[in-house]
């Protein structure tokens, strides 16, 4: 029910694996900083933020992400190559991990590459992303190619077919022209239109990895921003927790990354998306009788003796009313 067909691919970005079998790894989380509204963004044009205050934010993820066995990166996101080259130098000013650019024009996108390119960057630096709509999919390719770029996502969508088969057609046939980039990692966004439909985007996970075997995730914090009215029904922590269900939900369903939104609300992201990755671990025990070879996993950080239990065999008292205490 769970678990997939086919063989399911890992992908390694700087130090960590996204991908594979159900219940595997965690999914990667990627938050977003520097994104229109960030508060601490005081000028887009004169790249002017509060270093202080993104400073805290980065450092707040890492802590958050080494306490829990969540990997997770900050995605930038930037109107023009000056601006992100700001950012990318502020960003390895301060952080040894991987880090995304996040630019919807192709142009700066493929300049602010260059930039990493030529800083050394590329095993740590996450493309944000070739897309449907982008004019020129073939030049961007052989551009990215030629760079020696290493990480992608690439986003699946199709305007005619919005549910989850119309997220694996959209990757076929983008895959037609990515394919040829000899890229290590391909990370498959199946586009959040809103809360609901962020189902139809995994069910288009679980058909993709089951096909293809790519690492497929979604951007959840598209679904649960955009309910706007939430907020107006229930307040600011009615829609925390709306917004926390909605992006655990959809850790759970076969995504292997998320993008969380705003790096500020880590703290209630991390907590959501580690029951979700517990649940995981022990649905994919359920079904395989095996609990994950990564030692990282969430699952042996906190709840060390029940695995500890499973794996010695007393999965079977489990099944007859519990395991004794």
């Amino acid at each position: 029910m769970f678990t997939l067909k086919g063989n399911q691919k890992v992908c390694q970005i700087g130090p960590f694996k996204v991908g594979g079998q159900f219940g595997e790894n965690p999914p990667l989380l990627i938050s977003s900083m520097f994104h229109n509204g960030d508060r601490i963004l005081e000028s887009r044009k004169d790249h002017k933020f509060d270093h202080a205050k993104a400073v805290e934010f980065l450092k707040q993820q890492e802590a958050l992400s080494e306490q829990t066995g969540i990997p997770a990166l900050v995605a930038m996101v930037a109107s023009s190559t000056e601006e992100m080259k700001y950012y990318i130098d502020f960003f390895t000013e301060h952080s040894d991990l991987p880090f995304g650019i996040d630019m919807w024009v192709q142009k700066p996108r493929l300049e602010a590459m260059e930039y990493a390119a030529s800083k050394g960057l590329l095993d740590r630096v996450l493309y944000n992303s070739i897309t449907p709509w982008d004019k020129d999919i073939p030049d961007q390719v052989k551009a990215l190619r030629e760079m020696g770029v290493k990480h992608v996502v690439v986003q699946a969508f199709d305007e005619n077919d919005q549910k989850s088969s119309g997220r694996l057609t959209s990757f076929e046939k983008l895959m037609e022209v990515v394919g040829q980039g000899g890229f290590q990692s391909i990370l498959v966004d199946t586009a959040v239109m809103n809360l609901p439909a962020t189902a139809f985007s995994c069910l288009g996970n679980k058909l993709i990895k089951e096909k293809h075997g790519w690492p497929a995730g979604v951007a959840s914090s598209n679904g649960t921003f955009m309910w706007k009215e939430a907020r107006e029904l229930w307040g600011q922590n009615g829609f925390a927790g709306m917004d926390a269900a909605g992006q655990a939900i959809s850790a759970l369903l076969w995504s292997d990354f998320i993008f969380y939104g705003p790096i500020s609300i880590a703290p209630r992201i991390f907590p959501a998306v580690v029951s979700a990755s517990l649940f995981q671990a022990t649905l994919a025990f359920e079904e395989t009788k095996r609990l994950p070879e990564n030692k990282n996993h969430p699952i042996y950080k906190f709840f060390g003796a029940f695995a500890g239990k499973l794996s010695d065999g007393e999965q079977v008292e489990l099944e007859h009313g519990g395991i004794a205490q």
